[in-house]
């Protein structure tokens, strides 16, 4: 509109990062079925992928964020976008969809992904500052969306992961809907892990009780809760380790990149907790997790040793226990 103009940045840096991160603030307390404060839409969190070459073009993630400013040049609207040319490190899959586009002629790659690389959490994706202008520029970042597709000549553009409210807003814009299905582990006023497993049945707890003590004692491990000034270069070391050993045979590549740990402990430390399992001395598994508002964010996990139940004990229980 005449009051209205959509920047495609080609890099997040493109934005400044107090402005975008109060996108994110403004969104993520306007949308009730959001976990809070989802700390991978922050500036810091996306620079990260980018620059330590997770997230790029050479990977097949070519960020091309929108970026909605008014007439006074003002950010009030953003949607983190990538340019893709496959579906991997999107938690959806949408290669049938691929398949049958290129079986009737079409060219489904390049498409237009509107996400967080490699994380399948949900959380706002119409980043809009506050106002009673909100809806309107919403509205104007799914135009916007649909108006760059078409100077792309793509075949597809998707947003994966986004809350109910906007789900609906884009099904109004004439986006086909998707629906999806997440189980989260909520703190139901438990005042600590004794008083979660009195909500369970005996045999549950029994079996819960029994996993832990084989997990640690019966394997001489240690679980230690790592945070701001002790994510030492060490430390991400050993993790990495464990990243790439899982994500080795797993999936065949793995998506992040060893520096990418580096800029998240420097800019994100308080935001960050790894669980991790020490036998004999040294590390041998571990999990990250990222810190929420009142929401702890599980990820991945790795090992260099196989034990019984340490996967649930370092995942889930130690998780649990921390929130």
């Amino acid at each position: 509109t005449g009051t209205l103009q959509i920047e495609v940045a080609s890099s997040i840096a493109d934005a400044d990062a107090r402005e975008w991160d109060s996108l994110v603030t403004a969104s993520s307390t306007a949308a009730p079925d959001c976990a809070s404060g989802n700390p991978f839409l922050l500036h810091a969190f996306l620079r990260a992928l980018e620059e330590s070459g997770s997230a790029t073009a050479e990977t097949g993630w070519m960020p091309r964020h929108l970026l909605l400013r008014d007439i006074d040049d003002t950010l009030v609207g953003a949607l983190p976008c990538y340019l893709k040319s496959h579906s991997q490190g999107e938690y959806v899959f949408d290669h049938g969809w691929a398949d049958a586009f290129e079986r009737a002629g079409g060219r489904y790659y390049p498409k237009l992904q509107c996400s967080v690389p490699f994380t399948p959490a949900t959380g706002p994706r119409l980043l809009a500052a506050k106002g009673e202008k909100r809806e309107t520029w919403r509205r104007a970042l799914l135009d916007g969306l649909e108006q760059v597709g078409e100077n792309l000549d793509i075949s597809s553009a998707h947003i994966t992961f986004m809350p109910r409210d906007e789900w609906e807003l884009a099904g109004e814009a004439g986006y086909l809907l998707r629906t999806d299905q997440q189980f989260h582990w909520t703190n139901d006023g438990f005042s600590g892990f004794e008083d979660f497993l009195a909500g369970l049945s005996s045999r549950k707890r029994k079996n819960i009780r029994k996993e832990r003590e084989a997990a640690l004692a019966g394997n001489g491990i240690e679980i230690d809760w790592l945070s701001g000034d002790r994510l030492t270069e060490e430390v991400w070391d050993r993790f990495f380790e464990f990243y790439m050993d899982t994500g080795s045979r797993k999936w065949g590549r793995p998506y992040l990149t060893r520096p990418f740990y580096s800029m998240i402990g420097e800019t994100m430390a308080e935001r960050i907790v790894l669980m991790m399992a020490r036998r004999d001395g040294r590390y041998i598994a571990g999990a990250i997790n990222f810190v929420g508002d009142g929401t702890l964010f599980g990820r991945h996990w790795g090992c260099i040793e196989d034990h019984p139940f340490l996967h649930f004990e370092v995942c889930y229980y130690q998780a649990i226990e921390y929130a």
